[in-house]
C-alpha cells in the first residue's frame, strides 16, 4: 500500500462532475440555504462503481446516483425512493446497496424526540441494464434501524428495532437483532435484548460483544461484555450514577487480542485510552492521554474488508486541528500523503475503500472547504464534487483557536471565524447547543456566513463544555447551576477580551444562538451592564423548569437516558428567562419552529406574549414544518432564517451604533 500514492503528486486530474462557479466576495443567502449538494459518496466493494446522493433541485430530496467508476463522465444510474427521502446509504456487494430513508407522517410531535417522520429502509439491486435495476422495501422488525453491513458476509445485514403490536405501537422496548439476507428477504434472530442492556455492538462475525445499560437497584451504570462464542454477558464494569468519568470501550487491543481498548478516566482529570482485561476486569497500561485535553476517539482501519476492527490511531484535538498518535505506520503514510496533496486539507477521511484496497473515496472539509470528494483509482486523484459548489475557497474564512480569562481566572478556550477583511469587525458570540458537548468547528455554515458578511463570529468553549477534562465540565454544576452565571460569564469575557484586542468593536455586539445558545441569548438580552446591541435566539429555552419538566416526564420510559439526570438538576438552580423578561434591555429576534421536539414551541409561545406584555422590542420568526435539527431544515426555511437574520443585523440590531463594517 505504500506505492498506492507514490505518483500522485506528480498526476492529480481534476474531474468535475459539474462547474463550479464563483459568485463573487459576498454570496447571496440563497448559497448558503442550499442544502448540500452531494454526500455519503461510496464505492461498491469492488471498486468499479461510487454512489452518492444528490439534490437535483433547490426544493427537491436527495436522489441515489451511481456512477461508474472508471468513467465518471458516463450518464449515471439515479433512483427516488419518493415517496420517502432517502437519508443514508450503504454498499452490501458488488451490485446491491441497503438504504435508510424518511417520510413525514404528521403535522406535529408525537412527545419526547418522536418527531413528525417516521424512518424505513429499502435495497436496491443494480443490473447491467438500468433499466432492469430495482429496489423493493426492506422488511424489518417495528421502527427498524440498519445495525451492520457485514462486509465479511455478503448479502447479509443486521437490523433491529422494537417489536410492536397489532395496533402498531411498541410493545416492549426489549430489541431485537436480525441477521437479515438481503437476497432471499429472510431473518434469523441474533439476540433478543433485556431493556437492561442497550446500545450493543457487534463484531465482524455478528457477535454481540458490548453492551451498557442501567441499574436501578444499585443507582449505576453497568457494562456488559460477551465472548465470542458465548450467550451469556458478563458484567465487566460498574459506574455509580454520581461519578463524573466516562467509559467507552472502543474494540480490541492490536497487541492483545484477549484486551479491549477503552477510552477512561480512571481516576484522572482528562480522559485516556487503555487497554482493559474483560476477563480480570481491571485496567492493564495506559496506552495514551494528553495532559491539554480529553482524546475525541478512536480511528479504525480504512479497509472494512480487510480490516473492520482494527483500531489504527486515537485523535485529540490541537488547537483547532485534529491530531492523531498513530498506531498503524501503513494508514499513516496514506494520510499524511493525502494530507500534502489534498487543497485547503484539514478533517479529512477514507469513508470508503475498496475490497483490494487499490481504490478509495476521500472526503475533506474544512473552514475553507465546505466539503469536497475525491476519488483515487489506477493512481489518479479525481474531484468528484462539492458539497457546496457555488462557494469558493478563496472567499471564506479562516477559523483560529484563541485562549483568554474569564473574570473569575478561568481559562476559556474558543473558536474566531475571522473575515477576510480589516479589524475592527462586528462581533457576533454564538455559543454552542448543548451544553454538555465539546465543539471544534471545522466548516461551520452559520460562521462562514456571517464572516462572509463581514462578522468576526466567537464560539467560547464556556465552562460546562466537554474535551477539556473533568473539573472544566463539572464548574458549570458547582454551587448550584452556573447557566445564566458563570457560563454566561464565559461569553461575555470572550467578546469584551476580542474588544480589548481591538478585533472586534465594542459598539457592535450581539449574540446568536441556537437550543442552548438560544438560551444563552435570551440571557444576554437582560443582563446589566450590557455590552451587547441585540440578540438572535433560536429553538429558545425560555422556561428551563418546564423543559426539565418536559425531559423526565419521558425519560421514565427510556432507562439508558436517566444518566442526563444530573445535567437536567443543573437547570434547577439557573437564571430563567422568563422571569427575566422585565429586565430585557435591547431588541431580540426569536426564531422557533413549529414542529419542534425537542423544546417544543408551548414555552416559547409564553415567552413571545410575555415580551409582548412588558412592550419590549422583539420580533418573530416561526419555521412552518421544521424540527429542532438542521437536518430538517430544508432550503425553504434556511432562506427565511437567512433573510431574516441578516434583515436584523442590517436594519435593527445596530441602528443605535454606527452602521455595519464596510469591506
Amino acid at each position: 500500500m505504500t506505492n498506492l500514492l507514490r505518483n500522485i503528486s506528480f498526476l492529480i486530474i481534476l474531474t468535475l462532475i459539474y462547474s463550479t462557479q464563483v459568485l463573487g466576495k459576498v454570496y447571496p443567502l440563497e448559497e448558503w440555504a442550499k442544502r448540500a449538494d452531494i454526500r455519503n459518496v461510496s464505492m461498491s466493494p469492488d471498486g468499479e462503481k461510487v454512489a452518492l446522493m444528490r439534490i437535483m433541485e433547490i426544493e427537491g430530496n436527495p436522489i441515489l446516483e451511481v456512477y461508474d467508476a472508471n468513467d465518471l463522465s458516463k450518464r449515471p444510474f439515479r433512483m427516488d425512493a419518493d415517496p420517502m427521502e432517502i437519508t443514508q446509504f450503504y454498499w452490501v456487494t458488488d451490485d446491491k446497496i441497503v438504504f435508510s430513508a424518511r417520510q413525514k407522517v404528521r403535522d406535529k410531535i408525537d412527545g419526547f424526540n418522536r418527531g413528525v417522520y417516521e424512518y424505513s429502509g429499502g435495497i436496491l439491486t443494480l443490473d447491467r441494464n438500468p433499466k432492469k435495476s430495482s429496489w423493493k422495501k426492506l422488511t424489518s422488525v417495528g421502527r427498524g434501524g440498519i445495525v451492520s453491513t457485514l462486509p465479511k458476509y455478503p448479502d447479509n445485514i443486521i437490523i433491529s428495532g422494537y417489536p410492536r403490536n397489532s395496533r402498531g405501537n411498541i410493545e416492549s422496548y426489549s430489541r431485537v437483532y436480525h441477521n437479515y439476507n438481503i437476497k432471499t428477504g429472510t431473518k434469523k434472530i441474533i439476540t433478543r435484548e433485556s431493556e437492561k442492556r442497550r446500545n450493543i455492538s457487534f463484531d465482524e462475525d455478528a457477535n454481540p460483544r458490548f453492551a451498557s445499560g442501567y441499574d436501578g437497584a444499585t443507582n449505576s451504570y453497568v457494562y456488559y461484555y460477551r465472548e465470542k462464542d458465548s450467550t451469556e454477558w458478563d458484567i465487566i464494569y460498574r459506574q455509580n450514577r454520581a461519578d463524573w468519568e466516562t467509559w467507552r470501550p472502543q474494540g480490541w487491543d492490536p497487541e492483545n487480542p484477549n484486551d479491549i481498548l477503552v477510552l477512561a478516566h480512571n481516576g484522572d482529570d482528562k480522559q485516556g485510552l487503555w487497554s482493559f482485561d474483560p476477563e480480570a476486569k481491571k485496567y492493564k497500561e495506559l496506552i495514551y492521554r494528553r495532559s491539554d485535553g480529553d482524546l475525541i476517539g478512536t480511528r479504525t482501519h480504512s479497509n472494512l474488508y480487510t480490516n473492520g476492527e482494527d483500531i489504527t490511531a486515537v485523535a485529540y484535538y490541537d488547537g483547532r486541528d485534529i491530531g492523531y498518535e498513530w498506531f498503524d505506520g501503513e494508514e499513516k503514510a496514506i494520510h499524511d500523503q493525502l494530507k500534502a496533496i489534498i487543497p485547503n486539507a484539514d478533517r479529512l477521511r477514507i469513508p470508503s475503500r475498496s475490497r483490494d484496497g487499490m481504490s478509495m473515496i476521500i472526503s475533506n472539509n474544512g473552514p475553507r472547504d465546505p466539503g469536497t470528494f475525491y476519488m483515487l483509482k489506477n493512481g489518479n486523484l479525481q474531484v468528484i464534487g462539492s458539497t457546496k459548489p457555488g462557494l469558493s475557497s478563496e472567499h471564506l474564512a479562516d477559523v483560529e483557536a484563541i485562549t483568554y480569562e474569564a473574570r473569575d481566572g478561568k481559562k476559556i478556550r474558543g473558536f474566531i471565524t475571522v473575515p477576510n477583511s480589516k479589524p475592527p469587525y462586528p462581533l457576533v458570540v454564538m455559543p454552542h447547543g448543548g451544553p454538555f458537548v465539546g465543539e471544534n468547528p471545522s466548516f461551520d455554515e452559520w460562521a462562514q456566513m456571517l464572516a462572509n458578511r463581514g462578522f468576526m463570529v466567537l464560539q467560547p468553549q464556556y465552562r460546562g463544555s466537554k474535551l477539556f477534562g473533568l473539573d472544566f465540565y463539572k464548574t458549570a454544576f458547582i454551587n448550584g447551576g452556573q447557566g445564566g452565571y458563570q457560563m454566561q460569564d464565559d461569553k461575555d469575557d470572550g467578546a469584551l477580551y476580542l474588544a480589548k484586542k481591538g478585533l472586534v468593536d465594542p459598539n457592535r455586539m450581539m449574540m446568536f444562538g441556537w437550543s442552548y445558545g438560544g438560551y444563552a441569548a435570551l440571557i444576554a438580552s437582560s443582563r446589566t451592564p450590557q455590552i451587547y446591541e441585540c440578540v438572535i435566539a433560536g429553538a429558545t429555552v425560555p422556561d428551563p423548569i418546564d423543559q426539565v419538566n418536559y425531559y423526565r416526564s419521558e425519560l421514565n420510559s427510556e432507562p439508558d437516558s436517566v444518566q442526563a439526570q444530573e445535567q437536567l438538576n443543573m437547570w434547577l438552580d439557573s437564571v430563567s428567562p422568563i422571569e427575566e423578561v422585565s429586565k430585557v434591555n435591547v431588541p431580540m429576534l426569536i426564531i422557533h419552529s413549529d414542529a419542534d421536539q425537542r423544546t417544543p414551541p408551548r414555552a416559547a409561545r409564553r415567552y413571545m406574549k410575555a415580551l409582548k406584555d412588558h412592550g419590549k422590542d422583539h420580533k418573530v420568526l416561526w419555521l412552518e414544518g421544521a424540527d429542532h435539527f438542521s437536518n430538517t431544515l430544508f432550503y425553504r426555511h434556511k432562506i427565511k432564517l437567512y433573510n431574516a437574520m441578516a434583515d436584523y443585523l442590517e436594519n435593527d440590531c445596530f441602528k443605535n451604533a454606527d452602521g455595519l463594517a464596510q469591506r
